[in-house]
């Protein structure tokens, strides 16, 4: 985010707002409902809540595409990870990702899920503290927000444009903004955590804490961006997602650099770790159950994982915010429109089930890297619409045949 509001300016707050609405619907209207079904089937996974034991092709194909996208989404957090070190210490990228990856398989080994939950919540805290030094630090640099605002207009007037420019107007955009949004339903990272809250009852307040946490860490992540800007002009030539390292380095000591690495760290961790337990629970318990209750199989697996994730990092030649959204939207896309339905006990049939699964994940890669429409229109959009197609349409025939 920081990366893309330096090259793009205001209109990524726009973005994100939508975005968050998108996020707070969902909470709304799927967290309780999986949190309680899922209680209902014992699911364990989301592949397997996705298959509820109605069929192993289910939980196996969900299971591959976790796997897969889940995977290259925690690969982008390692190179993440590897740019941060990079800017401060001057180190490879692929050193950085493998110090990564080596601290990650230490969180997994440390604790499961709950273990995850709980160090994201202190990361959080201090992912908001290094962002908003920053941001504060950074507007006084700039002489305040008049001057900052003067000098962006300065530098070029697109990015004080509140709407971005894109092909087919702003509206599409910002509705596939909107199911960005959406689409954490399909992110099993995520949605695993509603079901192993502790009292569907407490949903609400959760809701509500997330919320306001994520505007605010939103609003400090554009001003970073904004101000980076302005006082490291040189960075829309070389790698505007150095933004948030250089901007530390030029500003503060290095003992405030340090909080920052830590905070860029614990981003990295918080995101990537929970990401790589999703993958090794859908290897160890959906893909190869027979293992699942082999402690050093399991762990096993992990690494497996975690080696596997960290060869993707090293061979991404994406910036970590594409590779993110291409990650996120295959999900969004495949998974996202069959676990609403089951989380809302809509029968779908197994052949239904499986046609949205590799319709939604087709049209999302099309439209991006056959298309190069994703600047435009995001791809989970046309994904997610194919995939409810298919859900329309595959039951209507069913039904007419029965």
């Amino acid at each position: 985010l920081i990366g893309w509001t330096y090259q793009v300016g205001i209109s990524t707050f726009w973005v994100m707002l939508i975005t968050l609405l998108g996020n707070y619907a969902v909470w709304l209207l799927v967290y309780k409902q999986l949190r309680v079904v899922s209680e209902e089937t014992a699911s364990e996974t989301i592949s397997s809540f996705l298959g509820q034991g109605k069929d192993r092709l289910i939980v196996v194909l969900s299971a591959v595409i976790t796997i897969v996208f889940v995977g290259a989404y925690a690969a982008a957090q390692l190179l993440a990870g590897g740019k941060a070190l990079y800017a401060i210490f001057g180190w490879d990228y692929s050193l950085g990702i493998v110090v990564g990856a080596v601290i990650i398989t230490v969180y997994c080994f440390a604790g499961g899920i709950r273990a995850s939950i709980w160090t994201d919540a202190v990361q959080s805290i201090l992912m908001l503290f290094a962002m908003l030094l920053l941001v504060i630090l950074g507007v006084q640099a700039c002489g305040g927000l008049d001057s900052l605002w003067t000098q962006l207009g300065e530098i070029d007037t697109k990015l004080l444009d509140p709407t971005p420019n894109t092909k087919f107007g702003f509206l599409p955009f910002a509705i596939s903004w909107l199911v960005q949004g959406l689409g954490v339903v399909g992110q099993p990272h995520i949605m695993i955590r509603a079901m192993v809250i502790n009292n569907p009852e407490k949903i609400g307040l959760t809701r509500n804490i997330y919320t306001l946490l994520a505007f605010v860490f939103v609003v400090t992540a554009i001003g970073v961006g904004l101000t980076a800007r302005i006082l490291i002009p040189d960075l829309a030539e070389i790698d505007p997602e150095l933004a948030l390292p250089q901007l530390a380095i030029k500003m503060l000591p290095p003992i405030w650099v340090g909080v920052i690495l830590a905070g860029i760290f614990s981003a990295v961790i918080s995101t990537a770790d929970s990401q790589i337990l999703s993958c090794s629970a859908a290897l160890t318990q959906d893909l190869f159950p027979q293992i699942a209750h082999s402690y050093k199989l399991v762990k096993l697996g992990t690494v497996f994982v975690t080696v596997i994730t960290m060869i993707l990092a090293l061979a991404n030649n994406q910036n970590v915010f594409a590779s993110v959204l291409a990650g996120w939207s295959a999900l969004g896309s495949s998974l996202g429109p069959l676990l609403v339905l089951r989380a809302w006990r809509q029968p779908v049939r197994v052949p239904v089930a499986l046609a949205m699964m590799v319709t939604g994940v087709v049209v999302s890669l099309i439209w991006r890297f056959g298309l190069n429409l994703s600047s435009d229109i995001l791809e989970i959009l046309p994904g997610m619409v194919a995939s409810i197609l298919v859900y329309l349409v595959g039951s209507r025939l069913i039904f007419y045949r029965a």
